[in-house]
């Protein structure tokens, strides 16, 4: 098995990791790195590619590897902090998920992207235009969300089928998510921040659903 690391923005690297082979990148993968590295790791018959960095690093990482069909590399993940994607898939931080990055063993688990074809790892949160409250109808499969105007919408992976939960923020009121393969947002205006990454125009429509591959995640 050949391992590789990638560091994202001049993530801390454990001592567990130090002498393996490290490629350095921004905070958001460049995918003509990732084209250059993966062919390499590809010789090997089990890849795995351990990434050092924040929910968003991973994202554009498995982005790429489902639009280049190349999901069958084994992934670990080492953030610095906790995040919603550590809270999600139960990795731990820094040298305790390094550790499990190392010895621990691939895991099919469910895929979770949107209709623009990105992965989402820990939390997106969809608002209405300018901040203010969403307005529109939202399912997580057969199940009604919400009609009318919420605060905000908010939708996380789970690492166990079916995939994702989702639920919306009224307030004061407890949040009560909903789990299914497929969450449906139709709106007058939605922002969308993926993974802490906000778009720049409103969407009228906003879907996230199990991709039809899961990914290895190594646990």
């Amino acid at each position: 098995m050949s391992t590789h690391v990638l560091r994202c923005d001049g993530a801390p690297v454990p001592i567990a990791l130090a002498a393996l082979p490290l490629t350095q990148t921004s905070a958001i993968p460049d995918t003509t790195l990732l084209d250059e590295l993966l062919p390499v790791m590809a010789a090997d018959s089990l890849p795995r590619l351990i990434v050092l960095g924040e929910d968003a690093g991973l994202a554009a990482v498995l982005t790429h590897l489902m639009r280049t069909e190349r999901l069958g590399v084994e992934i670990g993940y080492v953030p610095v902090d906790r995040t919603y994607g550590s809270r999600a898939y139960e990795t731990g931080t820094g040298s305790a998920a390094a550790k499990r990055a190392l010895d621990g063993k691939p895991q099919e688990t469910p895929l979770i992207r949107d209709d623009t074809g990105k992965v989402l790892i820990g939390r997106a949160t969809l608002v209405g235009e300018d901040g203010g409250k969403l307005e529109g109808e939202a399912y997580v499969d057969d199940t009604r969300l919400f009609t009318g105007k919420v605060a905000a919408l908010l939708v996380s992976p789970t690492l166990e089928l079916p995939g994702l939960h989702s639920s919306v923020h009224r307030g004061l009121r407890k949040k009560r998510w909903v789990e299914g393969r497929a969450m449906q947002l139709g709106t007058r205006g939605a922002i969308v921040t993926r993974d802490g990454i906000t778009t720049d125009k409103p969407v009228r429509r906003s879907t996230f659903y199990r991709h039809h591959e899961p990914w290895l995640l190594v646990r």
